[in-house]
Protein backbone atom coordinates (compact mmCIF):
# COMPACT_ATOMS: atom_id res chain seq x y z
CA UNK A 1 0.00 0.00 0.00
CA UNK A 2 0.90 3.73 -0.55
CA UNK A 3 -0.05 6.78 1.65
CA UNK A 4 0.02 7.34 5.14
CA UNK A 5 -3.33 5.88 5.78
CA UNK A 6 -4.73 2.49 5.67
CA UNK A 7 -8.10 2.16 3.92
CA UNK A 8 -10.63 -0.35 4.18
CA UNK A 9 -10.01 -1.65 0.81
CA UNK A 10 -6.26 -1.88 1.20
CA UNK A 11 -7.33 -4.83 3.46
CA UNK A 12 -10.43 -6.09 1.71
CA UNK A 13 -11.33 -7.14 -1.54
CA UNK A 14 -14.19 -5.72 -3.15
CA UNK A 15 -15.35 -3.46 -0.33
CA UNK A 16 -17.41 -1.58 -2.78
CA UNK A 17 -18.05 2.33 -1.65
CA UNK A 18 -16.42 1.64 1.99
CA UNK A 19 -13.16 0.88 0.46
CA UNK A 20 -11.96 4.18 0.89
CA UNK A 21 -12.60 4.81 4.54
CA UNK A 22 -9.07 5.36 6.67
CA UNK A 23 -9.62 2.57 9.73
CA UNK A 24 -5.69 2.96 10.77
CA UNK A 25 -2.43 4.91 10.14
CA UNK A 26 -0.22 3.46 8.39
CA UNK A 27 3.25 2.25 9.32
CA UNK A 28 6.37 4.34 8.58
CA UNK A 29 7.63 4.71 4.78
CA UNK A 30 9.57 1.19 3.63
CA UNK A 31 8.18 -0.96 6.72
CA UNK A 32 5.55 -3.66 7.74
CA UNK A 33 2.77 -3.64 10.57
CA UNK A 34 1.00 -6.50 12.08
CA UNK A 35 -2.69 -6.14 13.35
CA UNK A 36 -5.11 -8.60 14.70
CA UNK A 37 -7.47 -10.36 12.60
CA UNK A 38 -10.46 -9.40 15.75
CA UNK A 39 -9.25 -6.01 15.49
CA UNK A 40 -9.47 -5.72 12.31
CA UNK A 41 -13.07 -6.80 12.39
CA UNK A 42 -13.93 -4.72 15.06
CA UNK A 43 -13.23 -1.82 12.37
CA UNK A 44 -14.96 -3.24 10.23
CA UNK A 45 -18.02 -3.59 11.88
CA UNK A 46 -17.90 0.43 13.10
CA UNK A 47 -18.66 1.09 9.28
CA UNK A 48 -20.95 -1.08 8.62
CA UNK A 49 -18.52 -3.65 6.68
CA UNK A 50 -19.71 -7.87 8.05
CA UNK A 51 -19.64 -10.99 6.81
CA UNK A 52 -15.88 -10.78 6.07
CA UNK A 53 -14.68 -14.12 5.49
CA UNK A 54 -11.27 -14.65 7.38
CA UNK A 55 -9.72 -18.07 6.32
CA UNK A 56 -9.10 -18.28 9.44
CA UNK A 57 -6.27 -16.15 8.95
CA UNK A 58 -5.62 -14.31 12.99
CA UNK A 59 -3.50 -11.89 12.00
CA UNK A 60 -2.74 -9.56 8.87
CA UNK A 61 0.22 -7.58 8.00
CA UNK A 62 0.61 -4.25 6.14
CA UNK A 63 3.43 -2.75 4.04
CA UNK A 64 3.90 0.59 3.01
CA UNK A 65 5.37 1.34 0.09
CA UNK A 66 8.49 3.87 -0.34
CA UNK A 67 10.99 4.70 -2.88
CA UNK A 68 14.47 4.66 -1.23
CA UNK A 69 17.37 7.39 -1.71
CA UNK A 70 20.18 5.93 -0.42
CA UNK A 71 22.95 8.05 1.45
CA UNK A 72 25.68 7.79 -1.39
CA UNK A 73 23.28 8.84 -4.12
CA UNK A 74 22.39 11.77 -2.56
CA UNK A 75 26.08 12.91 -1.88
CA UNK A 76 26.52 11.68 -5.67
CA UNK A 77 23.92 13.97 -6.54
CA UNK A 78 25.11 17.38 -4.65
CA UNK A 79 28.61 16.66 -5.65
CA UNK A 80 27.66 16.45 -9.13
CA UNK A 81 25.16 19.97 -8.53
CA UNK A 82 28.65 21.39 -7.40
CA UNK A 83 30.98 20.22 -10.39
CA UNK A 84 33.10 23.03 -11.72
CA UNK A 85 31.30 25.86 -9.55
CA UNK A 86 33.60 28.11 -7.78
CA UNK A 87 36.47 27.00 -9.31
CA UNK A 88 35.51 23.63 -8.03
CA UNK A 89 37.02 20.66 -10.22
CA UNK A 90 35.03 17.49 -11.15
CA UNK A 91 31.95 15.66 -8.94
CA UNK A 92 34.66 12.66 -8.52
CA UNK A 93 37.23 14.51 -6.89
CA UNK A 94 34.71 16.46 -3.89
CA UNK A 95 34.58 15.36 -0.27
CA UNK A 96 31.41 16.73 1.05
CA UNK A 97 30.73 17.29 4.64
CA UNK A 98 26.94 18.10 4.99
CA UNK A 99 25.27 20.17 8.10
CA UNK A 100 23.38 17.14 8.80
CA UNK A 101 24.14 12.92 8.42
CA UNK A 102 22.68 12.24 5.13
CA UNK A 103 21.28 8.80 6.12
CA UNK A 104 19.18 6.63 3.17
CA UNK A 105 15.89 8.72 2.41
CA UNK A 106 12.31 7.14 2.23
CA UNK A 107 10.34 8.80 0.18
CA UNK A 108 6.81 8.03 -0.33
CA UNK A 109 6.32 6.03 -3.56
CA UNK A 110 4.40 8.40 -5.30
CA UNK A 111 7.54 10.23 -5.76
CA UNK A 112 9.04 8.91 -8.89
CA UNK A 113 10.89 11.75 -10.80
CA UNK A 114 14.63 12.03 -10.78
CA UNK A 115 15.95 14.69 -8.34
CA UNK A 116 16.04 17.68 -10.85
CA UNK A 117 18.70 20.28 -9.44
CA UNK A 118 16.34 23.86 -8.48
CA UNK A 119 19.41 25.93 -7.15
CA UNK A 120 23.22 25.30 -6.62
CA UNK A 121 25.66 28.14 -4.67
CA UNK A 122 29.46 27.53 -3.59
CA UNK A 123 31.13 30.01 -1.66
CA UNK A 124 34.95 29.21 -2.25
CA UNK A 125 36.16 31.73 0.35
CA UNK A 126 34.92 29.33 3.28
CA UNK A 127 33.69 26.58 1.02
CA UNK A 128 30.40 26.68 2.19
CA UNK A 129 27.52 25.23 -0.60
CA UNK A 130 23.63 25.28 -0.55
CA UNK A 131 21.67 22.60 -3.25
CA UNK A 132 17.82 22.31 -3.59
CA UNK A 133 16.36 19.34 -5.38
CA UNK A 134 12.88 18.67 -6.30
CA UNK A 135 10.69 14.98 -7.13
CA UNK A 136 8.49 15.19 -9.09
CA UNK A 137 5.05 13.27 -7.26
CA UNK A 138 2.64 11.02 -9.20
CA UNK A 139 -0.74 12.11 -6.75
CA UNK A 140 -0.07 15.78 -5.97
CA UNK A 141 1.12 18.87 -8.50
CA UNK A 142 3.31 20.06 -5.93
CA UNK A 143 6.63 18.28 -5.97
CA UNK A 144 8.80 17.01 -3.14
CA UNK A 145 11.37 19.56 -2.30
CA UNK A 146 15.27 18.39 -0.31
CA UNK A 147 17.55 20.84 0.48
CA UNK A 148 21.32 20.14 1.83
CA UNK A 149 24.14 22.44 3.05
CA UNK A 150 27.67 22.34 4.27
CA UNK A 151 31.04 22.03 3.00
CA UNK A 152 32.94 20.89 -0.06
CA UNK A 153 36.55 20.70 -0.97
CA UNK A 154 38.39 19.95 -4.07
CA UNK A 155 40.69 16.73 -3.74
CA UNK A 156 43.53 14.78 -5.60
CA UNK A 157 45.18 11.44 -5.30
CA UNK A 158 48.86 11.91 -3.60
CA UNK A 159 51.68 9.89 -2.79
CA UNK A 160 51.97 10.13 0.99
CA UNK A 161 55.11 8.86 3.35
CA UNK A 162 54.77 6.00 5.58
CA UNK A 163 58.26 6.64 7.29
CA UNK A 164 60.19 9.51 7.64
CA UNK A 165 63.12 9.73 4.79
CA UNK A 166 66.43 11.29 4.81
CA UNK A 167 68.15 13.89 2.28
CA UNK A 168 69.07 11.61 -0.74
CA UNK A 169 67.59 8.73 0.21
CA UNK A 170 65.83 6.36 -2.72
CA UNK A 171 62.12 5.84 -1.96
CA UNK A 172 61.07 2.12 -1.99
CA UNK A 173 57.29 0.87 -2.91
CA UNK A 174 56.84 0.20 0.60
CA UNK A 175 57.23 4.05 1.92
CA UNK A 176 54.52 5.20 -0.37
CA UNK A 177 50.71 4.76 -0.09
CA UNK A 178 48.28 6.82 -1.89
CA UNK A 179 45.66 9.49 -0.44
CA UNK A 180 43.11 12.08 -1.32
CA UNK A 181 44.41 15.23 -0.02
CA UNK A 182 42.78 19.08 -0.40
CA UNK A 183 44.24 20.07 -3.65
CA UNK A 184 44.93 23.61 -1.83
CA UNK A 185 47.14 22.07 0.92
CA UNK A 186 49.38 20.68 -2.35
CA UNK A 187 48.33 22.95 -4.95
CA UNK A 188 49.23 21.69 -8.35
CA UNK A 189 52.89 20.23 -7.60
CA UNK A 190 51.48 16.46 -6.90
CA UNK A 191 53.33 13.90 -6.66
CA UNK A 192 51.78 10.05 -7.69
CA UNK A 193 52.66 7.00 -6.15
CA UNK A 194 54.24 6.26 -9.83
CA UNK A 195 56.47 9.38 -10.05
CA UNK A 196 57.71 9.15 -6.50
CA UNK A 197 58.84 5.39 -6.15
CA UNK A 198 62.45 5.06 -7.18
CA UNK A 199 63.16 8.86 -6.71
CA UNK A 200 65.67 10.22 -4.38
CA UNK A 201 64.55 12.87 -1.74
CA UNK A 202 66.19 16.26 -2.30
CA UNK A 203 65.34 17.26 1.38
CA UNK A 204 64.47 15.86 5.07
CA UNK A 205 60.75 14.35 4.60
CA UNK A 206 58.52 13.15 7.48
CA UNK A 207 55.68 10.26 7.65
CA UNK A 208 52.42 11.51 6.73
CA UNK A 209 53.36 13.87 4.91
CA UNK A 210 51.92 14.56 0.57
CA UNK A 211 54.91 14.68 -1.45
CA UNK A 212 55.40 17.79 -4.47
CA UNK A 213 57.19 17.01 -6.89
CA UNK A 214 59.79 19.30 -6.02
CA UNK A 215 60.57 17.36 -3.27
CA UNK A 216 62.19 14.52 -5.72
CA UNK A 217 64.80 14.28 -8.02
CA UNK A 218 66.22 11.02 -10.42
CA UNK A 219 68.42 9.15 -7.86
CA UNK A 220 72.07 10.02 -8.36
CA UNK A 221 73.98 7.53 -10.71
CA UNK A 222 77.30 9.01 -9.47
CA UNK A 223 77.93 9.49 -5.67
CA UNK A 224 80.83 11.33 -4.11
CA UNK A 225 84.23 10.15 -4.06
CA UNK A 226 82.81 6.82 -5.76
CA UNK A 227 85.17 4.89 -8.03
CA UNK A 228 83.57 5.25 -11.87
CA UNK A 229 84.48 4.62 -15.05
CA UNK A 230 85.46 7.19 -17.23
CA UNK A 231 84.99 6.56 -21.14
CA UNK A 232 86.82 8.93 -23.61
CA UNK A 233 84.98 9.37 -26.81
CA UNK A 234 86.04 11.13 -30.53
CA UNK A 235 85.94 9.90 -33.66
CA UNK A 236 87.19 6.71 -34.23
CA UNK A 237 88.41 6.48 -30.44
CA UNK A 238 87.06 5.04 -27.47
CA UNK A 239 89.00 4.65 -24.28
CA UNK A 240 87.66 3.82 -20.81
CA UNK A 241 89.65 4.29 -17.54
CA UNK A 242 89.33 4.34 -13.85
CA UNK A 243 88.29 7.57 -12.45
CA UNK A 244 87.00 8.86 -8.97
CA UNK A 245 83.94 11.22 -8.96
CA UNK A 246 84.68 14.92 -6.72
CA UNK A 247 81.07 15.04 -7.27
CA UNK A 248 77.65 13.09 -7.22
CA UNK A 249 75.04 13.77 -10.26
CA UNK A 250 72.48 12.17 -11.97
CA UNK A 251 71.72 11.40 -15.01
CA UNK A 252 72.76 14.00 -17.80
CA UNK A 253 74.54 15.88 -15.00
CA UNK A 254 78.12 17.35 -15.68
CA UNK A 255 80.73 16.41 -13.14
CA UNK A 256 83.58 16.50 -12.00
CA UNK A 257 86.24 13.18 -11.72
CA UNK A 258 89.80 12.55 -11.60
CA UNK A 259 91.51 10.61 -13.93
CA UNK A 260 93.54 8.00 -11.61
CA UNK A 261 96.57 7.21 -13.97
CA UNK A 262 96.98 11.10 -15.27
CA UNK A 263 96.43 12.71 -12.00
CA UNK A 264 94.10 15.41 -13.75
CA UNK A 265 90.60 16.46 -13.37
CA UNK A 266 88.00 16.36 -15.77
CA UNK A 267 84.32 17.11 -16.90
CA UNK A 268 82.23 14.42 -18.04
CA UNK A 269 78.28 13.82 -18.35
CA UNK A 270 76.82 11.00 -16.34
CA UNK A 271 75.48 8.41 -18.50
CA UNK A 272 74.81 5.32 -16.67
CA UNK A 273 75.43 4.02 -12.67
CA UNK A 274 79.26 4.60 -12.59
CA UNK A 275 79.80 5.86 -15.94
CA UNK A 276 81.10 9.43 -16.75
CA UNK A 277 81.75 10.04 -20.48
CA UNK A 278 84.11 12.57 -21.58
CA UNK A 279 84.01 14.42 -24.69
CA UNK A 280 87.19 14.55 -26.86
CA UNK A 281 87.33 17.08 -29.77
CA UNK A 282 88.77 15.85 -32.71
CA UNK A 283 92.27 17.50 -33.50
CA UNK A 284 92.42 19.79 -36.98
CA UNK A 285 95.34 18.80 -39.80
CA UNK A 286 97.98 21.74 -39.24
CA UNK A 287 97.91 24.26 -41.92
CA UNK A 288 100.22 23.80 -44.93
CA UNK A 289 103.31 26.28 -44.97
CA UNK A 290 103.63 27.12 -48.52
CA UNK A 291 105.80 29.42 -49.92
CA UNK A 292 103.39 32.37 -52.16
CA UNK A 293 105.62 32.72 -55.38
CA UNK A 294 104.88 36.35 -57.61
CA UNK A 295 105.74 36.11 -61.07
CA UNK A 296 107.42 39.34 -62.66
CA UNK A 297 104.99 41.01 -64.81
CA UNK A 298 106.84 42.25 -67.74
CA UNK A 299 110.90 41.49 -67.00
CA UNK A 300 110.37 38.12 -68.60
CA UNK A 301 111.58 36.47 -65.92
CA UNK A 302 111.19 32.92 -65.68
CA UNK A 303 108.87 30.64 -63.27
CA UNK A 304 112.23 28.97 -61.28
CA UNK A 305 113.27 32.47 -60.00
CA UNK A 306 110.66 32.72 -57.93
CA UNK A 307 112.48 29.35 -56.24
CA UNK A 308 115.49 31.83 -55.08
CA UNK A 309 116.48 32.33 -51.76
CA UNK A 310 115.72 35.70 -50.18
CA UNK A 311 119.82 36.46 -49.69
CA UNK A 312 119.31 37.55 -53.66
CA UNK A 313 119.25 41.04 -53.58
CA UNK A 314 116.85 42.99 -55.56
CA UNK A 315 120.26 44.78 -57.59
CA UNK A 316 121.99 40.99 -58.58
CA UNK A 317 118.13 40.12 -60.55
CA UNK A 318 118.18 43.47 -62.00
CA UNK A 319 121.35 42.64 -63.74
CA UNK A 320 120.28 39.13 -64.53
CA UNK A 321 117.88 40.66 -66.73
CA UNK A 322 119.55 43.07 -69.04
Amino acid sequence: MSGDLVRIGDVIDNAGSSALIAIYRAPDLGTTGSLPTEQVLSALRAHQVIGVDTRDIREISVTRLARSLEAKDIELAVARALEHRGGLGDAANLSLAFDRDVGDLKLDSSNTGAMAVVSARFEPRNNRFDVSFEIANDNIAAPTKLRFTGAAIETVEAAVLTRNVERNEVLKASDVVVERRPKAEIGGDVAGRGRAVGMQARKQLRAGQALKTADLAKPDLVTRDQNVTLTYESTGLYLTIRGKALEGGTEGDVVNVLNLQSKRTVSGVVTGRGQVSVSVATPRPPASDTTSSIAPAETGVPVALAARTASSSASSVASKTE
